[in-house]
């Protein structure tokens, strides 16, 4: 696992009353802006995803560069889930197409803050080169093939406001995107996966292209693109195009890094996905999501239902949805968490077990793996409950608990592996420990 993955995103949910749908307010789920700096100085790369939330590919591809990539020289800066809240909803805008607000957009509008913030950026002397990651439609293709390959296109295709843009670090728009599109088409042996140039001609008089945030970039001197993978393909196939044109466009601006992964698409389709994990309320309550139950029941939330989490992946969120949370990545979603509802206690910070026949001082929030059995130490004033664990005691403490004492439908993951352990003091919830029983 790369030291991207390891570092923890934090946001804050914030849920009035059982809403039926997903709730927008200013405190909702809130887009990042992740700095990735090499040790050797160079050019700087904005890398924008997710400006339209139904096109996966590019949110998709913008995160795996947040979490499996690390830059060495020059700096590449990524927003990969720019409009969470539509991303989460599988909308291409809830609050309207975003791409189509970089003209003008009114004080008065939810995106506000986010396009304005992404002007700023785009403005800021130190970027050089913008790429705004789409999923296009059928396949560009410069003459009419059919009814999916034809000029109306977009998929497959690098898009550019106009051929030459004067005063840019890198001037030969056209230039610079045929350059990328031909290098990658000789390691694109199949007729639909080839690449070609889009040239919208936006300055002419494309009323429509002139909203766009690319073309807010090139109005500033600031060479931009837009990379549309197919829609037609599945979504670790729109990454791996993405992502191979985005090295290519790293190697014109001399970005050089390294990724902890083979560029390949079954290497993608393993990766999208994995190594997920969330923590809740101050880390008080760890989840792990790469085989985590479809639905969790008796799920501790705060009384007043707000959510605070932290995620290992710019993609995950935890929303509301009607009685219950559904954890998302992206627009996909993970598990429902059924909510019972406690007052928080924060006074516990670690728990005393005897793991395996050894002592050991557990941090709340942890895992702990467990060869043969455990046993929960008691803790004065404190109450354990071990979720699928029957015993008749009202404090499950001092009690060896191994993996044949468990009811396997109160386990966390598909495998039967994953428990909890919870601690109560009074009637208010303390936290959990994860058990997980190895072999």
């Amino acid at each position: 696992m790369s030291p991207g993955i390891l570092k923890l995103y934090k946001y804050v949910f914030c849920l009035f009353g059982l809403l039926a749908t997903l709730p927008v307010t200013a405190d909702g789920l809130k887009h990042e802006v992740y700095k990735l700096q090499g040790s050797e100085t160079g050019k700087t790369v904005l890398i924008v995803g997710g400006i339209q939330g139904d096109e996966p590919g590019g949110f998709t591809a913008a995160s795996i560069l947040v979490t499996n990539y690390k830059i060495t020289k020059g700096n590449v800066w990524v927003i990969p889930n720019l409009n969470f809240n539509s991303i989460v909803q599988s909308s291409r805008g809830i609050n309207g197409d975003m791409n189509r607000k970089f003209r003008a957009i009114n004080h008065s509008d939810p995106d506000y803050d986010a396009v304005e913030e992404v002007k700023r950026l785009i403005r800021n002397d130190q970027v050089d080169l913008v790429l705004n990651l789409h999923d296009g439609s059928g396949f560009y293709r410069k003459t009419y093939i059919d009814k999916y390959r034809n000029p109306y296109r977009w998929g497959q295709s690098i898009v550019i406001d106009q051929s030459y843009l004067e005063g840019s670090a890198f001037p030969g728009l056209e230039a610079m995107g045929k350059t990328v599109a031909d290098k990658l088409n000789r390691r694109l042996t199949a007729s639909d996966h080839q690449y070609n140039v889009k040239n919208t001609r936006t300055r002419a008089g494309n009323r429509e292209m002139q909203k766009t945030l690319t073309y807010y970039a090139v109005k500033h001197k600031k060479a931009a693109f837009g990379l549309e993978a197919s829609k037609s393909f599945a979504t670790h196939e729109r990454v791996f195009f993405h992502l191979n044109l985005i090295e290519e466009f790293f190697a014109l601006a001399q970005i050089e890094y390294v990724r902890d992964f083979e560029l390949a698409m079954p290497t993608l389709k393993h990766l999208i996905g994995s190594n997920l994990a969330l923590s809740l309320y101050e880390k008080r309550i760890a989840l792990h999501l790469d085989d985590v139950q479809s639905v969790i029941r008796y799920f501790p939330i705060t009384r007043d239902g707000r959510v605070e989490f932290e995620a290992n992946n710019p993609l995950l969120a935890v929303v509301k949805s009607k009685g219950h949370y559904k954890v998302k990545y992206g627009n996909r979603s993970i598990a429902r968490l059924y909510p019972q509802f406690f007052d928080y206690d924060k006074s516990l910070e670690t728990v005393s077990m005897i793991v395996d026949g050894q002592y050991q001082s557990i941090p709340i929030g942890s895992t702990v793996n467990i060869d043969r059995d455990f046993l929960v130490k008691k803790i004065d004033g404190y109450r354990v409950n071990v979720i699928g664990f029957v015993a008749r005691k009202k404090s499950e403490d001092e009690l060896r608990v191994s993996r044949k004492s468990m009811l396997k439908r109160f386990s966390l993951d598909k495998g039967h592996n994953v428990y909890r352990v919870e601690f109560y003091k009074d009637n208010k919830f303390s936290g959990m420990v994860l058990v997980q029983f190895r072999g």
